[in-house]
């Protein structure tokens, strides 16, 4: 289909499994925050599959192509895969600044980083079992947990990247063999740190795709817009990602007005536009959404676009969150139509 419509990962969370006052006056979790759950532990997977089932719901009803888990089961994006792994203290968390410039907890790394299981599969599996439609899954990149650590162990903060990137290399296997379409990394700390992206961040993109046969994607953005308000007019880093291994690439557009001139830099790459600004509840009209989607279209063919939000709707509201996605799609069908 041209010009598909996705989410980047997450979607809202309801109110009775996840304390969104608690979420939304925090940085995301990089340890795990257990006391954000509303749900009581022993009903907790329960709940989990539930909140699932709604999110794919919401999105077959607002008529997304490529469907995602909505990330119903993480505190945030990272911290449940970062946790999960060999060589971190979880009961001694360490410190480390985050892309804002304030120290937030974050995993201890004190031996060497090794998975020592399979994290999400069993959410491919749901995911698999209960939509037709194409589904992506995420993963945090080996670069962005590298940053969200205290290193204790490595004598190079490169060589804990790798073995991150190894993990991750890993785990994305696993989630093909479970059924995935599309994985997907999530690398925002690439623009917040560009200089470290290059110096070793780039090869670490490398060990995490070596081998993997699969369509995959790397989102790199700005950070959520609910907790940091101020954009960039431009990416830091996002050229060099055009000789990476990665096939599709996720970027904001819609909040910071991004020069879409850009895309002419990601040679034989797919853009994952993102067409929604989350920095305000507003629900943007579909023609407003054709209007950014128009904004790509003389930098870029339109057969090498995927239309989705500038980042996750985690911190939206869940009314606001469908109605987003709702106008996307409906937006992509206009620009689609004037296509044929």
């Amino acid at each position: 289909m041209l010009l598909p419509t996705s989410l980047v990962g997450s979607y809202a969370q309801p109110d009775w499994l996840i304390d969104k006052e608690k979420l939304k006056g925090r940085f995301p979790p990089r340890v795990r925050a257990t006391e954000l759950w509303r749900v009581d532990p022993a009903y907790l997977e329960e709940a989990f599959d539930d909140a699932t089932l709604l999110a794919i719901r919401d999105q077959e009803r607002a008529g997304l192509d490529i469907i995602t888990d909505g990330e119903m089961r993480r505190e945030s994006y990272s911290n449940r895969f970062a946790t999960a792994l060999e060589g971190v203290d979880l009961d001694n968390p360490g410190v480390a600044l985050d892309r804002s410039g304030e120290p937030n907890p974050v995993p201890r790394v004190t031996g060497k980083i090794r998975r020592k299981h399979a994290v999400e599969t069993r959410d491919v599996e749901f995911l698999r079992a209960h939509t037709d439609r194409m589904i992506k899954i995420t993963v945090p990149g080996p670069f962005t947990m590298a940053q969200q650590a205290q290193n204790d162990f490595y004598k190079h903060e490169a060589e804990m990247a790798q073995d991150y990137a190894v993990a991750v290399n890993a785990e994305i296997k696993d989630l093909f063999a479970a059924g995935a379409d599309i994985v997907q990394i999530d690398e925002p700390y690439m623009q917040a740190r560009p200089e470290k992206a290059r110096e070793y961040g780039l090869a670490a993109l490398e060990t995490a795709f070596d081998g993997v046969e699969g369509r995959t994607a790397l989102h790199i953005c700005f950070g959520y817009a609910a907790l940091i308000h101020e954009r960039p007019q431009g990416y830091n880093f996002l050229p060099e990602l055009a000789g990476s291994p990665v096939q599709q690439i996720s970027i904001e557009t819609a909040q910071s007005k991004l020069d879409c001139s850009v895309l002419e830099s990601l040679t034989g790459k797919t853009v994952i536009l993102g067409v929604l600004d989350l920095s305000t509840h507003d629900i943007e009209t579909p023609e407003e959404v054709a209007a950014r989607i128009r904004r790509a279209l003389p930098h870029i063919a339109p057969e090498r676009l995927v239309i989705a939000p500038d980042c996750g709707l985690k911190y939206l509201p869940r009314e606001v969150a469908f109605g987003k996605m709702k106008a996307m799609a409906d937006g992509a069908a206009i620009v689609r139509g004037e296509l044929a």
